[in-house]
């Protein structure tokens, strides 16, 4: 049996709860590359400046690392994982402090050629 070729790109420590990130990859998850990109374009969310980007990366790795055709390629997996909360502090009335939770995400997408 012979392996499934499999092309991934992974962003690291992005400035973006992964909650906000989920909700876009949700959208993507088993389209074609290109259907994919469409959508990505067109969603108003912040998470989709940054998926736009590593969506493009795993292409280029398909094309460029694992000579795949770019037509037959799909999402064929993508994650996002809790990455390092950077914790901050706000002043608040009477002297006391509120905690700030800066929240970073991993995301990984994986793009596979489609079987004819």
């Amino acid at each position: 049996m012979e392996a499934k070729k499999e092309a991934k790109a992974v962003l690291k420590y992005a400035r973006i709860s992964p909650r906000k990130v989920k909700i876009v990859l949700d959208l993507i998850r088993g389209k074609n590359a290109k259907e994919a990109m469409g959508i990505l374009k067109n969603t108003r969310k912040a998470a989709s400046e940054y998926l736009i980007k590593l969506l493009a990366s795993a292409i280029a790795n398909a094309e460029t690392n694992h000579e795949m055709d770019v037509e037959k390629l799909y999402v064929s997996e993508c994650f996002v994982c809790p990455g390092p909360t950077l914790k901050r502090m706000m002043p608040r009335a009477r002297g006391s402090a509120d905690r700030i939770l800066k929240r970073t995400s991993h995301v990984t997408i994986k793009l596979a050629e489609k079987e004819d």
